[in-house]
């Protein structure tokens, strides 16, 4: 049976584009699966924001995004991004947290140049370390996977937003260099851009695409066109949920009719998996129940 990095390897070496919407909990994950998705991707932030209810500023720890990642790919078929953010540390971090994942089920794994603590990548404040430093992160995680942690390396880099596109350009392509799999030129700010990152990196590349953020949002064949091969939605679920939330309650605070917004019961059982529950428990005459 392939694992879940071999999955992901047969995705990249397809000519297509990989719509990734960005799961932020094992429910969220389902219902990427069920809505016949190739792969998914942990994102930080709205993990963040479902875990511990803050922002994805440094917060949550390596501890809790595993666990997080853990929970993730126990009910998936489908590959796992996980966000590793900087590592949580120097190099030797670093090589845990990709061994870690690795472990935890996940197909592959981000690492980022940010100054620790992060910052979600299309917010304010963002720094990135040196180039050294960058390096390392990567030539470290590259080093835990040739130690054996069955898992890919998706480097990342903000230098755009202090450096400039050039900058952020040149560090992908030592990433790419060094080992990396996939590689993330985070918040390009113009069409134009995004097809310089196209045509000057090598190998698969991801968009970010964050509605109301900095990078265009674009249509899948367009995105495809430019030359990416995985366009991820790190808060379209989340945003949809939690405007859906805000709604319901206003509703169920003025006493107004809630079915037509609410999932129907049958449904919802369902898409969770009680009926599954149920039909593989029948198996066991000590699990029935009349």
């Amino acid at each position: 049976m392939p694992s879940p990095a071999d999955l992901l390897r047969a995705l990249l070496a397809q000519d297509k584009l990989h719509v990734m919407p960005c799961c932020y909990d094992a429910l969220s994950a389902k219902l990427i699966e069920q809505a016949g998705f190739d792969l998914t991707f942990m994102s930080g932030f709205a993990a963040s924001a479902s875990r511990i209810g803050q922002p994805d500023l440094g917060l949550m720890s390596y501890a809790e995004v595993l666990d997080q990642a853990r929970n993730i790919t126990e009910t998936l078929a489908i590959p796992l991004i996980a966000d590793g953010d900087t590592g949580y540390g120097n190099a030797m971090n670093v090589r845990r947290t990709v061994s870690g994942l690795a472990r935890a089920g996940a197909a592959a794994v981000m690492i980022e140049d940010q100054v620790a603590p992060k910052r979600c990548g299309h917010t304010p404040g963002k720094a990135v370390v040196g180039r050294a430093e960058a390096f390392d992160r990567i030539r470290a995680a590259v080093d835990a996977r040739e130690a054996g942690a069955d898992i890919l390396i998706l480097a990342r880099t903000d230098a755009r937003h202090e450096h400039g596109l050039a900058e952020a350009i040149e560090r992908a392509a030592k990433f790419k260099e060094l080992g990396a799999d996939i590689l993330f030129v985070e918040a390009p700010k113009t069409v134009a851009e995004m097809q310089e990152i196209c045509r000057e990196l090598p190998g698969p590349k991801m968009a970010n695409i964050v509605e109301g953020g900095e990078t265009p949002d674009l249509s899948h064949k367009e995105l495809k066109d430019i030359g990416y091969t995985i366009a991820a939605y790190p808060l379209t679920l989340m945003a949809s949920a939690m405007k859906a939330m805000v709604k319901t309650l206003e509703q169920l605070k003025s006493d107004e009719d809630r079915s037509p917004d609410l999932m129907d019961f049958r449904e919802l059982r369902d898409r969770i998996g009680f009926n599954t529950y149920y039909e593989v428990s029948a198996c066991y005459e000590t699990s029935k129940r009349s």
